[in-house]
């Protein structure tokens, strides 16, 4: 091997291994993202689905003895 291309190679790998920390990098973005959108999603003190179709679902307890 000659000085050239083990200078090839080594530019090639940290190029490489440049590509892939940003690819890791993006992604933990992305991730992060959906875990804030899903964490979101499950707030309780937001109406659900079924209160705004019926709105009075859920407010009154019938009680007989």
């Amino acid at each position: 091997m000659d000085i050239a291309e083990i200078s090839m190679n080594l530019s090639q790998n940290k190029l490489m291994s440049a590509v892939g920390t940003a690819m890791l990098g993006k992604t933990i973005d992305l991730v992060e993202g959906q875990a804030e959108s899903l964490t979101a999603s499950m707030d309780m003190s937001a109406p659900s689905l079924e209160s705004l179709v019926y709105p009075t679902s859920g407010t009154t307890i019938d009680l007989r003895v």
